[in-house]
């Protein structure tokens, strides 16, 4: 007896056909995903092995090297200016990522608060951000001149100094310098980042707290800031990791002088690689961030897996 076959618009669709998949959001989200990971893989994943193998070579500008294993980090151990500019990269990040979070959060406070032509104001926090960092630098430049400084004229004419200060030709004063021009740029991005997560707390909150006799700094402590803290990982992790590869503005300001005294990592590993041709040693520079950077991600991770706890859910 002959089985009749079934037809085929009878059968059901296979597992891995295309109407299955269409019907499939993991293979749909994994479809859309594949461009933005072919783009992360040629322009993040191919420089940073290529960087990392780098530095395991002594390859210069014009010569190909061959491999030469820990030589360049046994040469960076025993570099007091590549410690200096550990020195350097840590104090600036350390830094300026506190005066960007307090000033940051003082004015995203302010700003979610009842303030008359509040738009207008958070337009022009916004400026800072928006401008290129470079003409940033530039105008910081023009405003630490030696000569001309708008600063050292306006304290002379009040009578509180004697002659211009010295901003860049000190090393003092030009790590002050610098840590300024860097938390005048960034305190923006984290005002507006901590201002909409302040908007998403529900007022109720602050009402009842307010109507059960809390104080403002009980109502901060107790509500905004438990709720917030989430925000707050995820934006100073960015911040951290923005000031930690900071270069576009040490670079056009100092260039990492005077004597090294500015010097990051970031603009050491150019100095070496591109002007000086050592292109394995620069290299070697650049993966010694790397650990710093996971750090702030780890540090990231934790701020998130803490919103999980605070909706009930477990880490």
């Amino acid at each position: 007896m002959s089985v009749r076959a079934e037809p085929a618009a009878m059968r059901p669709p296979s597992r891995w056909s295309l109407a299955a998949l269409a019907h499939d959001r993991n293979a749909v989200g994994l479809l859309f995903l594949l461009p933005a990971a072919a783009f992360l893989l040629v322009f993040l994943t191919y420089p940073l092995g290529l960087g990392v193998w780098l530095g395991f070579t002594d390859t210069r500008i014009g010569r190909a090297g061959v491999y030469v294993g820990l030589e360049n980090y046994e040469l960076l151990w025993d570099d007091s200016i590549f410690w200096l500019s550990v020195f350097n990269t840590i104090l600036y990040t350390t830094v300026a990522s506190l005066l960007k979070f307090g000033l940051g959060l003082w004015l995203a406070l302010l700003l979610n608060g009842r303030l008359p032509f509040k738009a207008f104001f958070r337009a022009i926090v916004l400026l800072p951000w928006v401008v290129p960092t470079v003409l940033s630098a530039i105008a910081f430049w023009w405003i630490y001149d030696a000569q001309f400084s708008i600063i050292s004229w306006a304290l002379m004419r009040l009578g509180i100094i004697d002659a211009p200060i010295n901003f860049l030709g000190d090393a003092t004063n030009a790590r002050a310098s610098v840590i300024a021009a860097n938390v005048w740029r960034g305190v923006p991005f984290v005002a507006i980042s901590l201002l909409a997560g302040l908007q998403t707390i529900p007022p109720s909150l602050h009402e009842a707290a307010t109507l059960d006799g809390a104080t403002p700094w009980q109502r901060f402590r107790h509500i905004t800031l438990p709720m917030l803290s989430p925000i707050i990982a995820v934006v100073m992790t960015f911040s951290v990791l923005f000031t930690f590869t900071d270069f576009q503005l040490i670079y056009v300001l100092t260039r990492g002088g005077p004597l090294n005294a500015t010097h990051l990592m970031a603009t050491l590993s150019f100095q070496r690689a591109i002007p000086g041709g050592q292109l394995g040693e620069g290299a070697a520079i650049a993966v010694a961030m790397i650990p710093f950077l996971l750090a702030a991600i780890l540090f990231s991770y934790f701020g998130l897996q803490r919103r999980r706890w605070q909706q009930g859910g477990q880490d």
